[in-house]
Formats: C-alpha cells, structure tokens, sequence
C-alpha cells in the first residue's frame, strides 16, 4: 500500500509529480494562515498606534499586498518553478513603474505625511504657495482647498509636504491689526483713548490677550498709531471690519483728525 502510495505520488503531470503538487498545496494553506495571523497582528499594532485611519488602511493594504506575494513566490518554488527570469522582470518592470510614476508616488508619500503628521485638518483655514483657503478635502494625492472667493483649489500632497505652511486655525484665534494716522496737533494721550474706545465698542475682541495701541511710526504729515487686538477664528473678520468703523466713529467724537496724503497749490498773482 505504501508502495502504491509512493508511486502514486512520484506520479508526474508534464513536469510536476502529484508529490509536489500537494506539497505546494500543504504550503499554501500555512502560507494563508500565516498571512491571516500576520495581518490580525498589523491591525491591531494599528489600532493602538495614533496614525490616521486612512493611513492604517494604506498601510494594511500594503501588508496584504506584500505578504500575498510571497507567498506566491513560496508556493512557486514548491512547484519547483524557477523563478530567476519572473523576479527579474518584476525588477526592471517595477523600476519602470517607479520612474513613469515618480510625481505620483510623490504626492502619495507626501499624502501619508500629512496624514500622519496633522499640520492641518478638515475645515483648517491655511496658506501654503501663495494659495489661501479652507481644507475640504485630504486625499492621498491632492488636497482639495476653497478660497474666500468660492473657488475650488487643488494642490499637490508633494507640495503640501515641503512647502512652508501657514495654518490660522490651530490656536483657534486671530490677531487683528489696524494702522491709523493722526495729525501732529492731536494729543498723543487723546488719540489713544480714542481707539482704546474703538476697541471697548466692538463686539468680539478677547480679553486675553488684551488689546493694545501702540505709536509707531512719525510720518511726513501725520503720527502712525497701530492697534493690536484678537478675536477667535470664525469671528476674525466681523471684529476687524466693525473695528475699522468703530476707529472712525470714535476719532470724530474726539475731535482727532484722520490726516491723509493732500496737495496744496498756492497761485500767485502777476501784478506786473
């Protein structure tokens, strides 16, 4: 019986005996459950880990991927399958890849450093490259960003990951900046508490950091006055658009002259 067995086994089908063919049968079957407990370990290192969802996909996909092929490449040298000529040519054919798509593989590994790293989130107001907006959407290769003006922007992650970055949003407040001019004859004192005035009537100015009013720079006709003050992000240009209302409103109530750039002309009469 074992006799027959062996033969059985010796038995070929064109360059493959039943023997092998089994064994590589056997060795798929580990190879599968081996790749189901790997997998079952990755996802759950992932789960504990802090990186993003999308990233734990990206990342297990690529796991299964690469255990998968190996086991095909396992299983193939069971069968005894030379596989010298077949690596070979996923060499070069994986290089050709890489280099056809070398802008793409970019962006996708600018994707997962912004993923992972965070320096912005949905609904984040930033500006990077000269392009302002807010984050509608982070995908693996562009990001998407809306501008003030309604315009759908998308910029490559590739960029995103090595360009300097302005996010508004992470401290939740904005610091609002207002220059005014005010005449040589207006007291110092009299135009300050003219803006600190200003500032007490608007609405949504922080108390913490607290405003302040600063005499910066003594122009060709007229004092430069700059005031400082913050506001919350969402509130950030209803405060500054009521404060510059609110500047001028309180310098004509003082009596303090808003000087701007005029021409005098002095014509002079011929008597001769």
């Amino acid at each position: 019986m074992l006799s027959d067995l062996s033969s059985l086994l010796n038995r070929s089908i064109g360059k493959t005996s039943l023997g092998d063919i089994l064994a590589a049968a056997i060795t798929l079957l580990l190879c599968l459950v081996a790749v189901r407990l790997v997998l079952k370990a990755v996802r759950r290192l992932l789960s504990r880990s802090k990186l993003d969802q999308r990233v734990q996909q990206y990342v297990l996909a690529a796991a299964r991927l690469l255990l998968y092929l190996l086991t095909g490449l396992i299983v193939a040298g069971s069968l005894n399958i030379d596989m010298t000529s077949l690596v070979a040519m996923l060499s070069v054919g994986s290089l050709g890849v890489t280099l056809a798509a070398e802008d793409i593989l970019g962006n996708v590994a600018g994707g997962l450093v912004i993923l992972s790293s965070h320096p912005f989130s949905l609904g984040d107001f930033v500006e990077v490259s000269g392009t302002s907006g807010t984050v509608h959407e982070i995908g693996l290769n562009h990001t998407k960003l809306v501008t003030p003006d309604g315009l759908m922007v998308m910029l490559p992650n590739k960029e995103l990951a090595s360009s300097q970055m302005i996010n508004y949003s992470t401290l939740g407040r904005r610091r609002i900046t207002w220059k005014v001019s005010a005449s040589y004859d207006a007291p110092t004192e009299a135009v300050k508490e003219a803006c600190r005035r200003a500032l007490a009537a608007t609405e949504g100015i922080l108390e913490d950091p607290a405003p302040s009013v600063y005499l910066t720079e003594y122009g060709s006709s007229a004092i430069e006055y700059t005031i400082y003050c913050w506001a919350s992000f969402d509130d950030y240009w209803t405060v500054h658009f009521a404060l510059g209302e609110r500047l001028r409103e309180a310098f004509i109530q003082a009596g303090v002259e808003m000087t701007y750039d005029h021409l005098n002309v002095h014509i002079l009469e011929n008597r001769s």
